[in-house]
């Protein structure tokens, strides 16, 4: 897993967050500020630019610009929150990147979230996608998974835990003041997350 695997996951994760946008920005109009769309369409094409201007030379340096510029760019919750996970993950990373390694990483960088955010699974938020991702690439090195299926793996597990926050009476941000009206909608933040693991299975393939 190098440097170029790296950007191309979030060049990639940029252009599903745009494809998308205005389909994360009604699920956020149901349940929250109706801006997540743009705000992460924004922000990821921020990270693009910030990443085509440095030319990282590893996958720290990737992940580091990444958390920085999200932070910076973006609006309301989901700007520190993926940051965050980027800055965090960086930090957690050691060369060269093995899928163990990243899996390591990566959980590191779900724990962030939910500190940050002071989300459990269940509480119909990102970490409902994100956390069930991070099990299944443990489990995946566990098993001795090549890094595609590996990857693949996460992706399907965040989709899955994205589609299971539906019936979710959500109990964090703001969707939580909606009480029983925020059940049978998707979460908006779960949703982008399932985007950024599919983005990273499918550069990897």
């Amino acid at each position: 897993m190098d440097t170029d695997l790296f950007v191309a996951w979030l060049e990639e994760t940029a252009r599903l967050v745009h494809r998308d946008r205005d389909r994360l920005t009604e699920l956020d109009a149901a349940i929250g500020d109706a801006d997540h769309g743009t705000n992460l369409d924004r922000g990821f094409s921020e990270v693009r630019k910030a990443l085509a201007e440095g030319m990282p030379e590893s996958p720290v340096q990737v992940l580091a610009t990444a958390g920085a510029t999200l932070i910076r760019r973006v609006g309301g919750a989901s700007g520190p929150l993926y940051g965050s996970l980027f800055r965090q993950m960086g930090k957690g990373l050691e060369s060269p990147v093995t899928l163990a390694g990243f899996s390591a990483a990566f959980d590191g960088g779900v724990v962030a979230v939910e500190r940050l955010g002071k989300a459990a699974l269940g509480d119909k938020t990102m970490v409902d996608a994100l956390a069930p991702a991070s099990r299944a690439l443990a489990l995946a090195v566990r098993d001795g998974v090549g890094v595609r299926q590996a990857l693949e793996q996460a992706a399907n597990a965040a989709a899955e835990g994205s589609k299971a926050t539906i019936p979710m009476r959500a109990r964090k941000g703001r969707a939580s003041y909606l009480g029983e009206r925020s059940i049978g909608h998707e979460d908006p933040g779960a949703a982008s997350s399932a985007l950024l693991m599919a983005a990273l299975a499918s550069v990897a393939a």
